[in-house]
């Protein structure tokens, strides 16, 4: 063999290891590349507090607690002022909102009002949040005083 044969047999061998290895990347040191948005408005410019916080709500999947959050936190603006007044959202459970009425004149005037307030809620909220309202006039005070209690007349028993 002749010094050309083998230094050429030496060459291919070289670019046949060369081909089969993966090419290493070129990495930036300043960072990614930045690429130019044009004219419009893009990711990068300044956003409005208010579409931060619903792609916050969005990516976090807070939707469904933020609508039960917004029924007590705008119930004067949801139901009116003059209604808003007069009682007040006590709790939210499967779809059941229980309203607390200040008399019991109030708490029959809401009952007969729960369809208009429904809907008020379905419009403004969502469909699927309120589904039953419940209303409950104010509570007389209660003498029982712990888990164990003996049926009878109460606090009248011990003066006499």
């Amino acid at each position: 063999m002749v010094v050309s044969d083998i230094a050429r047999a030496a060459l291919d061998a070289a670019r046949a290891a060369s081909a089969a290895r993966p090419r290493p990347t070129r990495r930036r040191v300043a960072g990614p590349r930045r690429s130019w948005t044009g004219p419009g408005p893009g990711a990068d410019d300044p956003q409005t507090l208010g579409s931060l916080v619903d792609s916050l709500v969005s990516a976090e999947d807070w939707g469904e607690r933020t609508k039960v959050g917004s029924v007590f936190g705008r119930w004067d603006a949801l139901v009116g002022p003059d209604i808003a007044a007069h009682c007040a959202p006590q709790s939210l459970s499967e779809g059941e909102l229980t309203v607390v009425a200040e008399s019991t004149a109030w708490a029959t005037q809401l009952r007969m009002m729960a369809p208009t307030i429904l809907g008020k809620l379905h419009n403004q909220v969502g469909g699927d949040v309120v589904t039953r309202l419940r209303v409950v006039g104010p509570t007389a005070p209660s003498w029982k005083k712990g888990p164990r209690t003996v049926r009878g007349r109460g606090p009248r028993d011990t003066y006499g």
